[in-house]
């Protein structure tokens, strides 16, 4: 790998911000409520309050569901990158958080995408998943679910330019070398295997480069990328160097989705820059 470019042992950092202490109350009045109720259960013979307390605690358990759901699919991060301001760069002050939208070109290294090999990359990810349904039907081939396993990942990017579609002005994007970066890319599928589970020579020399088992079996492949010309957008701080070179880094500190009461959705919390294909 490059040095310019950053692997995926740094790419992603962002998780759900819920406090400890507000965990721990949580937990706490569950044990205390289904206590008092199966107390007043078993002792006045009144099923109201044990009913109650079980209909609350599905309640809580399916909001705290739904939020792990919604995390997994990014949703709280699209909402927010989609509602953040454009910002004018021309007015722009270094520090600010910014949102840029425009095409993208290489800079001084491009990638390739690694399963099928499309040049001119500034960001790359391939994904391998292995399916593990212990004797049952493969029936979802679009979507990972509990029988799919995450086998392998590769994601890379690399710094970039993106040329802001309203002022124009050709930005530097410092996506590359071990920055953090959360990229909001749906991958698409490129190999199943389910009616043939022979591996096709290049799936075979694929897996093989990378130590990977290349015994038949049933897998599905992965690969998304942002590639020279296409459309981004990219959240992050506005930074100028040298030679008045204007500069998205990421931001030093977390930055929070806040709450999205109307989706039902805890404050989410990354730290990295934002990049998102096609979105503005």
């Amino acid at each position: 790998m490059n040095p310019s470019s950053s692997s995926s042992d740094s790419i992603t950092n962002c998780y759900i911000s819920i406090p400890k202490a507000a965990t721990l109350i949580l937990i706490f009045l569950f044990v205390i409520g289904f206590a008092v109720s199966l107390f007043i259960f078993i002792e006045v013979h009144n099923a109201i309050f044990f009913i109650s307390s079980i209909l609350l605690s599905a309640i809580v358990a399916s909001f705290l569901l739904w939020n792990v759901l919604c995390f997994h699919r990014n949703t709280s991060l699209l909402l927010f990158l989609r509602s953040f301001p454009v910002t004018d760069l021309r007015i722009a002050r270094p520090g600010q958080l910014v949102k840029i939208t425009g095409p993208v070109s290489c800079g001084d290294v491009s990638l390739e995408s690694s399963y099928e090999k499309v040049p001119s990359c500034v960001y790359t990810s391939t994904l391998l998943y292995e399916y593990e349904g212990f004797g049952l039907k493969a029936f979802n081939v679009q979507k990972p679910c509990l029988f799919w396993r995450l086998a392998y990942t590769e994601r890379f990017s690399t710094d970039f330019y993106i040329s802001d579609k309203h002022s124009g002005i050709r930005t530097l994007v410092k996506a590359g070398c071990g920055r953090r970066l959360i990229p909001l890319i749906v991958e698409s599928s490129l190999v199943y295997t389910k009616s043939n589970r022979i591996l096709s020579p290049n799936l075979t020399n694929w897996l093989a480069d990378r130590n990977l088992p290349t015994n038949s079996r049933v897998i599905r492949l992965e690969e998304g990328y942002i590639k020279e010309g296409d459309s981004a957008t990219v959240i992050g701080m506005l930074q100028k160097g040298g030679d008045d070179i204007v500069m998205v880094v990421q931001p030093p500190e977390l930055i929070s989705t806040g709450c999205l009461w109307q989706r039902l959705l805890l404050p989410v919390d990354f730290d990295g820059l934002l990049l998102a294909l096609g979105l503005s």
